[in-house]
């Protein structure tokens, strides 16, 4: 049976103090649960210091990004080994704002998911379509893509490995709002891509996220459709309240 997972991406926010202080929170807020995993990935700078104090409290670490090479001349990256080092097993690949921001392709990620696996990782991997997308019909398609060209190298195996998570660019910041409804149908889609692509057991097995701004006022209704098995939180997951509220309407 596939996980529930509520997934906090802090992306750019929190100083090493501010950092533990909303996680004291959370520890207190929120218990380990064997109906949920809850995961939160703070900035570079401040893993270590996340993962000492989450010590024994269940909630996971993740990184927000890593380098696909083990090591080199690559100023300012970081690599899968240095991450494991400190207690850091899980990483986020494929932010759609990694993708616009940073010119991160398709190729790239497949480079990212092979070293990350190699590293037996557990990979959170992020796709979506944006606005024109969306409004062009071209949605399914371009997701269709992202996921083939970026993650279904993988064997069957490497899937226990892997949690995906959707994010609808164009319900992000845009003014626009995706429905419950939208999230299922996309999510389903997913789900039967891969199950064309690998098997059904596969299909059923994967936790597919939703990221497309769940705060706690939608949280409860996107989470009871069928095929959505949580949320990539990013904003709401820096209020102790609010990433509580998300993960308590799971």
């Amino acid at each position: 049976m596939r996980k529930k997972i509520v997934a906090g991406n802090w992306k750019m926010n929190k100083n090493l103090a501010e950092t533990n202080t909303l996680l004291s929170e959370l520890t207190t807020k929120l218990k380990a649960s064997s109906e949920v995993e809850i995961i939160v990935a703070p900035t570079f700078t401040n893993l270590y210091s996340a993962t000492e104090v989450l010590k024994s409290s269940g909630i996971t670490v993740a990184a927000q990004n890593m380098h696909e090479a083990e090591n080199g001349a690559y100023t300012g990256e970081i690599s899968a080994d240095m991450l494991k080092s400190i207690g850091v097993e899980t990483v986020i690949l494929g932010h759609s704002e990694r993708r616009a921001y940073f010119g991160e392709t398709d190729q790239l990620l497949a480079n990212k998911v092979n070293t990350a696996l190699q590293h037996e990782m557990t990979i959170i991997f992020c796709f979506g379509e944006e606005l024109q997308d969306r409004k062009s019909d071209n949605h399914f398609s371009i997701v269709e893509q992202q996921l083939k060209n970026g993650l279904f190298h993988i064997t069957k195996a490497n899937w226990k490995n892997v949690i995906l998570a959707y994010e609808p660019v164009w319900a992000i910041g845009t003014g626009e709002t995706a429905s419950p409804e939208q999230a299922q149908e996309m999510h389903a889609f997913i789900r039967k891509t891969i199950a064309n692509t690998y098997d059904q057991e596969t299909a059923d097995e994967v936790s597919i996220l939703y990221g497309g701004s769940v705060k706690p006022n939608n949280a409860q209704e996107i989470f009871a459709k069928t095929d959505v098995d949580g949320g990539l939180i990013g904003g709401a997951s820096l209020d102790a309240e609010n990433f509580s509220a998300i993960v308590n309407a799971i």
